[in-house]
């Protein structure tokens, strides 16, 4: 029977290309092979740049030093690792920061991330505890979209072709801005309007800053500016809202409010939850479904789990539990320290059909503890992770459930690498249904 939770790690590994961490060690690159800085501010971003993404600069990379390397993000050294034997030597070293937070507050140009170990420990379990109470309080509202969405393509004739990024995302945004910013945005038009302003702040974050365009073009810095005002003034609002009352629906921001921060950590934080929480949860969603339309074994295997779990009764909470990943915290400076998973899921030494999707490779004892290991169990390392994993994990119980999904013959779904892994063009799908 396949395991669910192995399962969804194939799914994030496609997604997230690579996942970050702060770790106290190298403060220089001795002993460390790899290249040395082509610009003093920029360090290797141009060979990034240059390489198309960070994936495509990491594999090139690895391959020409081998399983450790350096390079430098800025003024910041950076190590990343390759193969899953050195990711079993560095495990976790650095359990209090997200993955996300490090990169966008330094693109988003936020101030009130430092502060030392207790305060960030503080803020990580506010965000943790945002994460648990919102899920919990807002389960029947993700079942219900979840439903919704299932109706829709239910009502498809099978020669149809679903575009599924398209709906991923805008399932994706109903999800999150409610269960975050609450029933402000049961208002469709509200969901449209935030769509449009996250849309052209995480674009200009995943490629404007990075190689300098953003800069150089004052148009679309106002558009990306204005953009980021407006989600701004949207949280203000809600922040303001919230404070000092009682709702009967707990969202994400209301974990925030009572915890001891002030208005600008709040603001701060919620913005990385919300732009993080969109874009992950849209392309988990959609690189699941994607990767499920490939393989008609899996997608059985799947199916028979769902069932066995849930029976003819209804998706709950409690039952959701025996398929989900969910559900980890040193001082941070110095080196950042990359795990190239993108890397590592391409190594033939380690995996006899690397570029074949095959949950079914993590059942070995050992390859399941490392990569359990790196937050994806247990307590996630990352909210918008774990977030990301019950969303989508609710929703493909719904949709297996009742529909076969299909690819689409002849497409070939080419990956756009960024900050996020996408399609480079709409991957577009067929349904069709099991009774």
């Amino acid at each position: 029977m396949l395991d669910f939770a192995i399962f969804a790690v194939t799914f994030l590994l496609a997604l997230v290309g690579a996942v970050l961490y702060l770790y106290p060690a190298f403060r220089q690159a001795a002993g460390i092979p790899g290249i040395t800085p082509t610009e003093e501010k920029d360090g290797n971003l141009p060979d990034i740049v240059n390489s198309g993404s960070l994936h495509e600069f990491l594999v090139n990379l690895h391959e020409r030093y081998g399983p450790v390397v350096s390079f430098w993000f800025g003024r910041r050294l950076v190590v990343s690792l390759g193969t899953v034997d050195v990711l079993k030597q560095h495990i976790n070293p650095n359990k209090t920061s997200d993955p996300f937070e490090t990169m966008l507050k330094s693109l988003l140009r936020y101030q009130s991330g430092g502060g030392n170990v207790s305060e960030k420990h503080m803020r990580k379990k506010l965000c943790e505890n945002g994460v648990t109470n919102s899920l919990k309080s807002n389960f029947a509202l993700l079942l219900k979209l979840s439903e919704e969405l299932l109706d829709k393509w239910l009502s498809y004739p099978e020669t149809q072709h679903v575009p599924l990024s398209q709906h991923m995302l805008g399932f994706a945004m109903k999800s999150v801005t409610q269960m975050v910013m609450g029933s402000t945005f049961e208002n469709d038009q509200e969901v449209i309007r935030f769509q449009k302003n996250h849309g052209t702040v995480w674009s200009e974050i995943g490629k404007g800053f990075l190689d300098g365009s953003l800069d150089k073009n004052t148009t679309r810095k106002k558009q990306y500016e204005d953009a980021l005002m407006q989600l701004e003034s949207v949280l203000r609002n809600i922040i303001k809202e919230r404070k000092g009352r009682n709702f009967s629906q707990h969202i994400f921001i209301d974990s925030l409010v009572k915890g001891n921060l002030n208005d600008q950590q709040i603001l701060e934080d919620s913005m990385i939850f919300s732009l993080a929480s969109c874009i992950i949860t849209a392309k988990l969603c959609t690189w699941a479904i994607c990767f499920l339309t490939t393989s008609e074994e899996v997608q059985k295997k799947l199916y028979e789990e769902i069932n066995q779990v849930f029976g003819n009764g209804p998706v709950t909470p409690e039952k959701i539990e025996q398929l989900s990943l969910l559900n980890s915290t040193s001082e941070v400076k110095q080196t950042l320290v990359l795990y190239a998973l993108g890397v590592v899921l391409q190594d033939p030494n380690t995996w006899p059909s690397p570029h074949k999707f095959d949950p079914d490779r993590f059942d070995d004892e050992l390859v399941m503890k490392t990569f359990s290991s790196l937050g994806f169990s247990g307590t996630q390392e990352c909210p918008e992770l774990r977030f990301a994993y019950m969303v989508t994990t609710v929703l493909l119980s719904v949709l297996v459930k009742r529909l076969h999904l299909l690819s689409v013959e002849g497409q070939v779904i080419e990956t756009k690498y960024e900050l996020v892994t996408s399609s480079r063009e709409e991957a577009w799908i067929t349904v069709s249904k099991r009774y």
